[in-house]
């Protein structure tokens, strides 16, 4: 059974690891369709994010420029339960939670995303290099399917 469940785990794994910004020859450049991991010296501002056990961020939407760094401050206030914040579009996000749903214990570390322990604060430093919309989510098993997602609104410059 052992066997059969490391298989399983890493027939899954090609997805996350796209979804994290390595392309399939092998190119790891972090840089996503919606902007890149930021620098701490290039910071324009500081947004807190509140996650709680409601399974709901506050803010859940949120406006930002095109070009602008940005170092999102997550705090899971009140909370019992730990807590993911990942930048994403929809389509993989959904897919990510998927993921997550059928291997619960899987760890993940990608430069999109923090983890939040039960009161604990993360941080995420990310810069938005496209206009449009960029996704959040909690993507722990349960968390985004009861709602635990927002939104961020790119603005060209």
């Amino acid at each position: 059974m052992k066997k059969t469940f490391s298989i399983l785990i890493l027939s899954a794994l090609p997805m996350v690891v796209l979804a994290a910004g390595q392309h399939a020859g092998g190119h790891h450049d972090n840089a996503t369709a919606f902007g890149e991991p930021g620098k701490a010296t290039e910071v324009n501002r500081v947004i807190e994010v509140q996650a709680g056990d409601n399974m709901r961020y506050t803010p859940a939407s949120i406006s930002v420029r095109r070009g602008e760094t940005i170092k999102f401050v997550v705090k899971a206030t009140g909370s019992k339960l730990p807590h993911e914040f990942v930048l994403g579009d929809a389509k993989t996000l959904k897919e990510h939670a998927e993921v997550m749903r059928r291997y619960p214990d899987m760890e993940h570390e990608d430069p999109n995303m923090t983890k939040v322990a039960p009161d604990g604060t993360g941080e995420l430093i990310w810069k938005f290099t496209r206009a449009g919309t960029v996704e959040f989510a909690c993507l722990i098993p349960g968390h985004y399917e009861a709602g635990m997602k927002g939104r961020i609104r790119v603005s060209a410059k």
